[in-house]
């Protein structure tokens, strides 16, 4: 008697015996890693936060607005993905399409602020009286005041330390889930992105709200707390 063989097709879903498919087992246990990286970076923070010998200092830098909306537009984020994948679960490949660049966009918008922040952080000044005897250039001119810089920089001191590698390696974080967005969207505008692919989108998606959630808890402690 012949046999046959029915071929197994590689969109089919592969269950671990948890009931989850392998794919998201290993999402989720990578996320879980994560937290573990980024809650000993926040901790390192915490402990040092008080320590600095030498300013600037997070209450003489930090800017709330403008996190505040770098912030907003980085949990409007969210809500675009949660769009995206619910557009590819119903075979909406033009809402897939849309929602997808959105979320990208939003991401790079959220890293063009922190761009901005850092660059400000770094050529930040204060401003400083004149006093007798002193040689700046403003003050000889008879200027009562004359700007110094007071600029943040990974090396000034051990707030700028922690700080900067914090919010760093979350940036580099959020930087990798613009790439994923925008190779999901590439692979969307080709038509190799299915209703039945649509666990790839949920994938990508669990990153980007976890990267979204750790900001979250960094905007509390470190702007919100400690500025």
């Amino acid at each position: 008697m012949k046999e046959t063989t029915v071929p197994v097709h590689s969109d089919e879903v592969m269950e671990t015996s948890t009931g989850l498919d392998h794919r998201k087992l290993l999402m989720w246990m990578f996320l879980a890693s994560e937290c573990f990286f980024f809650g000993t970076l926040l901790a390192t923070y915490l402990v040092y936060r008080n320590k600095s010998l030498v300013g600037p200092f997070p209450e003489e830098i930090f800017d709330i607005p403008v996190t505040s909306v770098s912030t907003f537009v980085l949990l409007t984020s969210s809500l675009a993905m949660v769009l995206a994948l619910a557009a590819i679960r119903r075979g909406d490949q033009r809402g897939a399409k849309v929602w997808l660049f959105t979320t990208a966009i939003l991401g790079l918008t959220f890293l063009g602020f922190q761009g901005f922040e850092f660059y400000e952080f770094g050529n930040h000044e204060r401003v400083m009286p004149c006093t007798p005897g002193l040689q700046v250039e403003e003050c000889l001119m008879g200027a009562t005041e004359y700007p110094e810089p007071y600029g943040l920089t990974p090396r000034t001191n051990v707030f700028g330390s922690t700080f900067f590698t914090l919010t760093g390696f979350h940036g580099a974080h959020v930087t990798v889930g613009v790439i994923w967005l925008l190779s999901l969207w590439i692979m969307a505008l080709r038509g190799e992105l299915p209703q039945r692919e649509n666990l790839k989108v949920e994938l990508a998606g669990l990153y980007w709200h976890f990267v979204d959630i750790v900001w979250i808890v960094i905007f509390t402690v470190v702007y919100l707390l400690g500025g």
